[in-house]
């Protein structure tokens, strides 16, 4: 065990993810010297080629509509800073909530959710096509950085969190990984906690990004109590405050509300619970990393208020459709002639056609058009279908 991990766990609860207890690796390595197991996961997928694309992919707004909108990587960043102070507050095992936060929406397609819906959609007769798997796929498989092993060999825990959600006929495929799901136990409370943090960062910067794109307005959102509470304190205090700096404030204090609320809550329910190890959290009925049902319903509320003002937005609405058919187009040219796929991609779909047949040819494809960031998407689309674009 590394020195690193036998210092650190001595602050850690017995209900914590520890790196003695790790479940390990897919491919046996030896430890690092100075490093716990988790921090070495966290940072294999900060330096992964899947972490850097995401710089270029798009959260709500396409990347090249703005310079200063949320992007996937920035949203990993924030999700991961929620979800160490949580950690840290509730000695859980910090690196591995930040491992699992960062590396979250690895799998992601360009153009966000109507990306994956599109791409979800061309995959309907191959097995289908959902995000978080990808995550799992870009992690176990597809980064090409190490001589001995394929993907980033990332601890089973750190695997666990990435994998959220999974059909039960994708579980059965997926061993241990899937275990939890047919069975219907828990993830680590790491893992529970990286999920929230993820609702908490997206909801509440997406009204920051809302309010910068024009979208919404401070009058609008007063509506919402989450944010009437906050709005109304922050004038109070702060009466010739500008706009701008306003609705920050406020949405500073919406985060700091919520996550103050999470672990309170999370605390009490640990209380009550008493699990003495991560298998005993495992075995728990319900999740016990989550709101008070008071702040769960105003955060709903947000959530809700978001998807009709923002979400279905005429100006989004009209990117999102954009987004789809690129996609779908991409999708189809290239899985209907792999020859117009690069060298390596194409040698790759070779490979899997003749070991899985169309599903492989697919898969493959699906891998080469998940991994665009949205201006390669949108450049490989110009090359493809527009008459004199060079190639």
């Amino acid at each position: 065990m590394s020195t690193a991990a036998d210092a650190g766990a001595v602050s850690l609860a017995p209900y914590a993810a520890h790196d003695a207890a790790s479940r390990g690796r897919r491919y046996q390595e030896a430890h690092a010297e100075f490093r716990s197991e988790f921090q070495r996961d966290r940072d294999r997928v900060i330096h992964a080629n899947a972490f850097r694309r995401l710089a270029y992919k798009t959260q709500v707004f396409v990347n090249h509509e703005g310079d200063l909108y949320r992007t996937r990587v920035t949203h990993s960043i924030e999700v991961a800073q929620i979800a160490r102070s949580v950690a840290a507050a509730l000695r859980l095992n910090e690196p591995l909530a930040e491992a699992i936060s960062l590396a979250h929406d690895l799998g992601h397609t360009p153009f966000g959710h109507a990306g994956q819906d599109a791409l979800n959609e061309c995959m309907r007769d191959y097995g289908g096509f959902e995000h978080n798997l990808q995550s799992l796929r870009v992690v176990d498989e597809l980064e090409e950085r190490y001589p001995e092993f394929p993907g980033l060999n990332l601890t089973f825990e750190s695997r666990e969190g990435i994998l959220k959600h999974c059909s039960l006929r994708n579980a059965r495929e997926l061993g241990e990984l899937g275990e939890r799901f047919l069975q219907r136990r828990q993830p680590s409370l790491e893992a529970q906690l990286a999920n929230l943090a993820d609702e908490i960062a997206y909801n509440n910067h997406d009204v920051d990004d809302g309010v910068r794109a024009g979208l919404l307005d401070v009058a609008e959102l007063r509506r919402v109590r989450l944010f009437e509470r906050q709005y109304a304190a922050v004038v109070a205090q702060y009466p010739q405050l500008s706009e701008r700096r306003l609705v920050h404030e406020v949405i500073r204090r919406m985060i700091n509300h919520i996550v103050v609320d999470l672990i309170r809550n999370t605390g009490e329910l640990l209380a009550a619970a008493q699990p003495r190890s991560i298998e005993e959290v495992r075995a728990h009925p319900g999740p016990l990393v989550m709101m008070s049902a008071a702040c769960h319903a105003e955060h709903l509320e947000l959530k809700a208020f978001l998807r009709e003002h923002v979400y279905r937005h005429y100006k989004v609405l009209r990117m999102t459709s954009k987004a789809r058919r690129v996609l779908r187009e991409l999708f189809g040219a290239l899985f209907g002639d792999i020859d117009l796929l690069p060298p390596e991609h194409r040698d790759l779909a070779r490979r899997a056609e003749a070991g899985r047949g169309p599903a492989g040819r697919a898969r493959a494809v699906a891998d080469y058009v998940a991994g665009m960031t949205d201006r390669y998407a949108i450049l490989e689309h110009r090359r493809l279908f527009e008459p004199g674009e060079p190639t």
